[in-house]
């Protein structure tokens, strides 16, 4: 017999405020020496190279802090910890590769992040304090938010320092693909060029596209098969004779009751006849609209506004906007702002739901898919059923990989393309964001050939 999964105990805490940004050489010190002992969490012992244009990676950082370039480097998000895994590599390795390559960087590199502002208020302590102090920047997703912009493009601006934007607009939990990138990181980038045309400066603006990849040895495969096992029992399968199954029948099954589970949750008629990923659409719309039916409101847009809008509702009925204490409010009026908080929790249950299922309509792996592969999908398969019961990001579940490989591309230079920009905004973005995608889906080819070779 199974516990019952425990739901936390929610309160409503004032607001949370965080410093300017501002880069603190202490703070950055204590990132190069702990930072690897930090990563240990995330990515054990596996060992990170640049494997796959690594002169463009050098030569870009080169251009940046020289003052010839301003260099936005557009990462790929789909794991969760490359923020973490790329400050630390950029501070403690770069210099030292480049330099075996030839590359002489003229100062310590490092880079500026940008952030979902809900990060410091999941993030705890720890986030509210290092982030301010190495520079990063927060931005809404779900709202205008014109200082943050002006932040960021005047810290893109003065550089010398790249700042970090991922165009997928969040963690997308798919590695070999791309199911959506926003425009933002390309928008920026063209703002940015516009306005150094009106100063007549001369340096360029670049967007480096970077991709992550993990590689998984003999650890990696036990680990699957202990997370696959752990999926079955939560599901209630026993396969005791798990290997007369072959690995796609195993998730299969596994992937379905999850799925009727949640159509019962949302009572919606399941036809096994409609493929997986019809199905799964219906359970997000559902989601959504049980989100926002619970909070009492109605936001046209697309799935994605709606979604972000929600969140944000959510985050600012646990995290009260304007109040910095609980002083000259009363007994009862704190308590019914906790009842608030923990309703905003459950109606955050269904936001979950929304934001992962939408990446969740991939295809099944054969048994010839790759090893990084089949680890994905387990992952993902956990997360399924993690946020079918109620859990968030915070309780996947990780299989640390052997390898971690990072890959650039050739930098896309915004400032030759700003003529075409200043006669058709909207076909220039179109143009890059195009490119973008397609030096991504580059990185991922090579990566996997790689891999199999």
């Amino acid at each position: 017999m199974h516990k019952p999964y425990k739901m936390p105990i929610v309160r409503a805490s004032p607001d949370i405020k965080v410093n300017e940004p501002r880069i603190s050489k202490l703070v950055i010190l204590i990132c190069r020496l702990l930072g690897r002992l930090y990563l240990f969490l995330f990515y054990g012992i596996a060992r990170i190279v640049v494997n796959g244009g690594e002169k463009d990676l050098f030569n870009a950082f080169k251009r940046a802090l020289t003052g010839e370039s301003r260099c936005i480097i557009a990462f790929r998000h789909p794991n969760g910890g490359e923020p973490q895994l790329l400050s630390w590599f950029f501070l403690f390795k770069l210099r030292v590769l480049a330099a075996r390559a030839g590359v002489k960087l003229p100062r310590w590199p490092h880079v500026v992040f940008v952030y979902g502002y809900e990060v410091v208020r999941w993030g705890g302590w720890v986030a509210r304090f290092i982030m301010p102090n190495v520079g990063a920047m927060p931005i809404h997703h779900s709202k205008m938010d014109s200082k943050g912009m002006a932040r960021i493009q005047k810290t893109i601006i003065e550089g010398p320092y790249p700042v970090a934007i991922a165009p997928e607009g969040q963690v997308s939990y798919t590695t070999n693909a791309i199911p959506r990138l926003e425009p933002g990181a390309i928008r920026i980038g063209f703002q940015v060029a516009e306005r150094l045309a009106g100063k007549n400066e001369t340096c360029s603006v670049e967007i480096l596209p970077l991709s992550v990849h993990f590689r998984f040895g003999t650890w990696g495969t036990l680990a699957l098969e202990k997370l696959l096992k752990k999926i079955e029992k939560i599901c209630g399968f026993s396969n005791k004779d798990r290997k007369k199954i072959l690995f796609t029948e195993r998730v299969r099954q596994c992937r379905d009751h999850i799925l009727e589970v949640n159509e019962w949750r949302y009572q919606i008629k399941g036809d096994i006849e409609k493929p997986f990923e019809e199905r799964l659409e219906m359970i997000i719309n559902a989601a959504l609209e049980t989100a926002e039916r619970m909070m009492g409101v109605k936001r046209d847009g697309d799935l994605f506004s709606r979604m972000y809008w929600m969140r944000q509702l959510c985050w600012d009925q646990i995290f009260l906007p304007g109040v910095e204490n609980f002083e000259g409010i009363s007994y009862i009026e704190q308590n019914t702002r906790h009842l608030k908080a923990g309703e905003a929790w459950y109606i955050g249950r269904h936001i979950e739901i929304v934001d992962f299922c939408w990446y969740f309509r991939v295809p099944l792996p054969t048994e010839e898919t790759n090893l990084s592969g089949k680890v994905e999908y387990a992952q993902n398969l956990w997360d399924f059923a993690n946020r079918t019961m109620g859990g968030a990001f915070s309780d996947r579940k990780n299989i640390l990989p052997r390898r971690v490989i990072i890959r650039a591309a050739p930098v896309i230079n915004l400032s030759e393309r700003f003529p075409a920009y200043q006669k058709d905004k909207k076909a220039a973005i179109a143009e890059a964001m195009s490119d973008l995608e397609k030096a991504y889906l580059d990185c991922i080819a090579n990566a996997n050939k790689a891999e199999q070779g």
